[in-house]
């Protein structure tokens, strides 16, 4: 299922604000480390693909989190704004950033293997293991 329409999704301070849709209305959650060091746990996120447009470019600050990623963030309040698939320009946005709450099921959680114990999600989900990952999406 895909959303209809476009969402306005923005940072604390307001300064980063993104138009995005329609996406793919699924909701996954990556759990490796790199993910939770980034956020402080888990991340909750929506694929966009390359359907976003970015009010206030000149407050995004892109680190180059791996040789095929980058993880965006506003430079003024911090905010984690998208992480980003350097060929292709797709961006996955973290689900709280959005100003309404858009339909979405929760379906998915990838780096199963790296998940800590002291946390579990109820919802039914697929798994995927870090070696799964690699194996489908790794050009």
């Amino acid at each position: 299922m895909t959303t209809s329409g476009k969402f306005q999704a923005s940072c604390l301070c307001g300064a980063v604000k993104l138009t995005v849709g329609p996406f793919e209305a699924t909701l996954g959650a990556c759990h490796c480390n790199m993910c939770r060091k980034w956020g402080g746990g888990p991340l909750l996120a929506v694929d966009c693909g390359t359907s976003v447009q970015i009010d206030g470019e000149e407050h995004v600050t892109a680190y180059d989190s791996s040789e095929w990623a980058q993880r965006g963030f506003c430079s003024r309040c911090g905010s984690h704004l998208f992480y980003r698939l350097k060929e292709g320009k797709q961006y996955v946005i973290p689900i709280g950033l959005f100003d309404d709450h858009p339909e979405v099921s929760f379906d998915s959680q990838i780096f199963i293997d790296e998940k800590p114990g002291y946390y579990a999600f109820a919802n039914q989900t697929t798994f995927m293991t870090g070696a799964e990952v690699f194996a489908k999406y790794a050009p």
